[in-house]
Formats: C-alpha cells, sequence, structure tokens
C-alpha cells in the first residue's frame, strides 16, 4: 500500500507544481481585473464564461471521459483508433456549434441580457470554445501516459500567454474588456499549435463502429452530468445578474475567486487521482488505500480551509508594489463569502475522492442523477436565498450543492462499491470546520475583538487538533521513509 500511495503522491506532487504555477498566474488576474475594472465590467466578462464553461460540455460530448476509459484498456479498437474517433467527433461537432454561435451572436447576446455593444465577446467565446475543445483528446492522452510534465509545461504556457496578453492589451494598448477574450484566443491558438505533434502522430481515419457505439454509450452520461456540474460552478452568476445587477455579480466572482486556494488543492489531487484508481482498483487491497487517502485528504484540505478562514480578511488587504491591493477595494464587501466558498471546494473534494466506484463499476449513468441533484440545488436555493441574503444567498446555495452532491454520491457509490471509509474522523474534522467557520464570523463582526494574535493562536490549535485526528504526521512519515 506504501508503494501506491507514493505513487499517488508523486503525481499529484507533479501536476501540483504546475496546477499551483498555472492557477497562480490566472489568479493574478484577479487584482488585476479588480484594480482595473470597475465590478460593473468584471461582471460582464464573468456573465460570458459562465455560459462559455457550459458550452463547453456539449463540445466535448463526454468523449473525454470515453477516451480515458476505452483508451487505459483498449478492450474494442487500437491506441490510434481510441484516439481519433473522439478527436474527430469532438471537431466536427465544434465547427457545427461554433459557426451556429458565431451567425447567430445577436441573438445569443440579447439572450443572455448583454448589451448590443457586447456582441463581439459571443462571437470571441465561439473561437475560444473551438480552440478549446480540439485540446481535450490531446492532454487526456498526456494524463493517461502519465506524461505529467509535458502536460503541465502546456499548460503553464497557455496561462502565462493569457496572463501576459491582458497586461499587454489593457494596459498598453488600452483595448479594456475586448482584451480578457483577445488574449483566451491567442492562448487556446498556441495550445492548440504545441498539442498539434501528439494529434498528428496519433491522428488514423479510419472508422471503428463498435468502439463509436461503446464511446456513445460510456460517454452519453457525462453530458448531462457535466451540464448540471458546470451550473453547480457557475449558475449562480446569470441568476444573480436576474436577480441584481452586472455589479454584484462582478463583485461576488471577485470573492468567489479567492477559494482557488482549496480549488488547487482538489484540481492537483484530480489529476493524479482518476489514473490512480483506474491503474490500482484491481490491487487486493484496493480499497483499503483508498479509504486511507480520503482521510489524509480531508485533514489536509481542512488546514488550507481553517488559516484562510482566519486570515482572509488580511490577505485581500495586501498592499499591491505600484497601487491598489490584492483584492480591489470596491470589492472587498463580498469577502464575507469566502469561507463558505472555501467549504464547498472542500466538499467537492470529497465528492471527487468517491467518484471510484463510478468509474471502477461503470456506473455511469448514475452521474446524471447525482449531479442533477447538486444543480437542482443550486438553482432553486440561488432564486430563494438571494433576493433575502444576497451574495451570502448564492454562497450557502453553492455548498448546499457540493454538499448535497457528496452525500448522494457516497448512500450510491456504497451499494455497489463498498468502501469502509475512516468516517468517525472524517465527521469529527468536519465538525471541526464548521466550528471554524463560526470563529470567522464572530471575528468577522467583531463580537470576538478581531485582532491578528486571538485568530493566529486558534488557527495553531485548531490545525494541531485535525493534524493528529487524520494522521497527517503518520501519514508523511510513511510516504517519506526510505524503502
Amino acid at each position: 500500500m506504501l508503494d501506491k500511495i507514493k505513487s499517488l503522491s508523486k503525481q499529484t506532487l507533479i501536476y501540483g507544481t504546475s496546477t499551483i504555477v498555472g492557477r497562480f498566474l490566472n489568479f493574478i488576474l484577479v487584482p488585476f481585473y479588480t484594480n482595473v475594472f470597475p465590478p460593473s465590467e468584471y461582471g460582464i466578462v464573468t456573465l460570458v464564461f459562465a455560459y462559455t464553461a457550459m458550452f463547453n460540455i456539449i463540445y466535448s460530448l463526454g468523449f473525454e471521459s470515453g477516451y480515458f476509459k476505452f483508451a487505459s484498456t483498449l478492450e474494442v479498437g487500437d491506441k490510434k483508433e481510441n484516439f481519433s474517433l473522439p478527436f474527430i467527433t469532438i471537431l466536427v461537432n465544434s465547427l457545427i456549434f461554433s459557426v451556429i454561435i458565431y451567425s447567430f451572436s445577436g441573438t445569443i447576446t440579447s439572450l443572455i441580457s448583454l448589451k448590443p455593444q457586447f456582441i463581439y465577446f459571443v462571437k470571441y467565446s465561439a473561437i475560444i470554445l473551438f480552440f478549446d475543445a480540439l485540446c481535450l483528446v490531446p492532454f487526456a492522452s498526456l494524463r493517461l501516459q502519465n506524461k505529467a510534465v509535458q502536460f503541465t509545461t502546456i499548460k503553464v504556457i497557455n496561462i502565462s500567454v493569457n496572463v501576459a496578453l491582458n497586461f499587454i492589451l489593457v494596459l498598453g494598448f488600452k483595448l479594456g474588456l475586448e482584451a480578457v477574450f483577445i488574449s483566451n484566443i491567442a492562448a487556446s491558438f498556441v495550445t492548440l499549435i504545441l498539442l498539434m505533434p501528439i494529434i498528428i502522430r496519433n491522428l488514423k481515419f479510419s472508422f471503428n463502429k463498435e468502439l463509436f457505439d461503446e464511446l456513445w454509450r460510456f460517454s452519453l452520461p457525462y453530458i448531462p452530468a457535466g451540464l448540471a456540474s458546470i451550473m453547480v460552478q457557475v449558475v449562480s452568476r446569470p441568476i444573480l445578474q436576474f436577480l441584481t445587477d452586472e455589479e454584484t455579480v462582478g463583485i461576488f466572482q471577485a470573492n468567489y475567486k479567492l477559494g482557488i486556494f482549496m480549488m488547487l488543492v482538489v484540481a492537483m489531487f484530480e489529476y493524479a487521482w482518476r489514473p490512480f484508481f483506474l491503474n490500482n482498483a484491481k490491487e487486493k487491497n484496493a480499497k483499503e488505500i483508498f479509504s486511507k487517502v480520503m482521510t489524509v485528504f480531508v485533514g489536509f484540505a481542512s488546514i488550507i480551509f481553517i488559516v484562510l478562514t482566519f486570515f482572509i480578511e488580511d490577505l485581500i488587504r495586501i498592499p499591491l508594489p505600484n497601487k491598489g491591493h490584492l483584492i480591489g477595494v470596491k470589492y472587498w464587501s463580498g469577502v464575507f463569502i469566502v469561507p463558505i466558498v472555501l467549504f464547498s471546494f472542500l466538499f467537492n473534494g470529497i465528492y471527487v475522492n468517491l467518484m471510484v466506484g463510478i468509474y471502477v463499476e461503470k456506473k455511469t449513468k448514475y452521474l446524471p442523477l447525482i449531479t442533477g441533484l447538486g444543480a437542482i440545488v443550486t438553482v432553486v436555493l440561488n432564486f430563494l436565498l438571494i433576493p433575502v441574503f444576497g451574495l451570502y444567498g448564492a454562497a450557502i446555495a453553492a455548498f448546499a450543492s457540493y454538499f448535497s452532491m457528496a452525500i448522494y454520491i457516497y448512500f450510491v457509490t456504497q451499494r455497489f462499491y463498498p468502501v469502509n471509509y475512516e468516517l468517525n474522523k472524517i465527521f469529527i474534522i468536519i465538525a471541526i470546520n464548521v466550528f471554524t467557520l463560526t470563529l470567522f464570523y464572530l471575528f468577522y463582526y467583531n463580537i470576538f475583538p478581531n485582532l491578528l494574535i486571538l485568530k493566529t493562536i486558534a488557527a495553531i490549535i485548531i490545525s494541531l487538533a485535525v493534524i493528529q485526528i487524520s494522521g497527517l504526521i503518520k501519514a508523511k512519515k510513511l510516504l517519506f521513509k526510505k524503502s
């Protein structure tokens, strides 16, 4: 078991390092945007990319996951067929949708309640969607082959190009919001060029009907499931726009982005987790490994949650070298949602851990039900809570959605792939996190003196308790122990 967890740790470290670098570079845009654009303008960018995220699922057809499944086993077709069929299918599908979106951009602009002058943002989005979709299968191929360094290098180049062009086009050429979309197009195009050798090397113009049918059968549930999953992540933005205005959307998005620190933990884990459990599911002690991984993950993620929750108010006030702060002053009014967002992503990480049963037992038919529940919860609660609690209502809806999906997938997967998770430890850690959340609001509303020394002491004591309960120290010793 030790060797297996070491293997996962190594892959997580490689993916994690690049993910941290990449997300950090991307995160630079948040201070940049919030100090350059007013909340109303940042809200417009947020809305367009929220809809773009939903269309990403339609463009992919779920074939990225299908590729993972069948290319990892080659149970149907050869290696090139398993690459080419999903790639060409996505290519044709993406071309059709991008032409439609570009051609009817005026109508779409009106449908999403944007002013006519923003029609070009919709056209730009059609181009971004096309390039990004063509990169899905090549990136999946790199992950499947454990080529973490090549994968992460290209990802970092993508983000670096995007960030650099944002600064150049906004500050140098004064292009305003348009620069955001032009930068994304350029970054996506550069990424596709870098992936072309992989595409050319693996492309095969043949049609394997059996493989095509299997791909559709396996991948089809990922379309509604993916749409529901994306709705959980972004649907609050258009609902906020509908119930409030673009300024509120901008404030919400800037503070939601501060959840990136927990998002990083989940993302770096997920990149390594899926190939890891697929490759080790047949091991005799696989379930024991999966159980221990869950406990360690919850413990580690909780430390991140505790530290950030106590010090997020101090972080956003960090002054930038020239002028402004880590988050622009006009956005500070929404900082109280950040701990809820962090807690939401922690439960998303638990959900990712529990996905193992779905993949191993090929039970993807449950995904639309699970993510559908999350989508329903977030939509209903957004409409119910935003009119009453504003930004806080949207944050609560996000948490409730991730929480409900984690609980539902646990009970579903335990029926056909039971794993003896260390629930007692996990429940205690979650309870500690709730206590931390309570302390944050006591400090935030000055019920307790909001002193840095008090928050530091509280963070240290609570973190030590989590470390002890989750066995993080023991896990660290095992991982770094010489064989």
